[in-house]
């Protein structure tokens, strides 16, 4: 009771950086999603905020620890998406996630976080449809549009 959290939250906003694994595959652009640990959900390698680490280290770091994704990450982010975070104490905070492009050059067979997620190619488009949060589906919208 009335501990501060553990991750960023400024104005009341959690703070998150994401990966957005990309890779060529017959021609079109793909991108690694991974399976949230709590919902099952599709999701995009993301987390929380660190003050050693830039936010393009950071979501090279999270596409490593949830996806085995193994590449170079964009210093400037192609985008950002809010959703609500379910907490452990049954509370939600509103998030911004950051969102850097990584060039994957190669996939892990083994990673920390292996066991408790799946991982899985999409098309942009099929991505789009994949994930829930309104933001990200329009984000991985535009990027598809632009790969047709």
């Amino acid at each position: 009771m009335g501990s501060r959290p553990r991750y960023p939250v400024r104005a009341g906003i959690g703070q998150q950086s994401a990966a957005l694994p990309l890779a060529q595959h017959d021609g079109k652009a793909m991108v690694l999603l991974v399976t949230s640990r709590d919902t099952g959900r599709w999701v995009l390698p993301k987390g929380w905020v660190e003050k050693r680490l830039s936010r393009p280290a950071l979501a090279a770091k999270e596409a490593f620890e949830e996806a085995g994704a193994i590449g170079e990450v964009a210093p400037a982010p192609i985008g950002r998406y809010a959703y609500r975070k379910r907490l452990r104490n049954g509370r939600s905070l509103p998030c911004s996630v950051e969102v850097f492009a990584m060039q994957v050059q190669r996939l892990a067979d083994r990673w920390p976080e292996r066991r408790q997620r799946v991982r899985r190619w999409f098309t942009l488009a099929d991505a789009a449809a994949a994930v829930t949060e309104a933001e990200l589906t329009g984000l991985l919208s535009q990027l598809a549009a632009r790969d047709a």
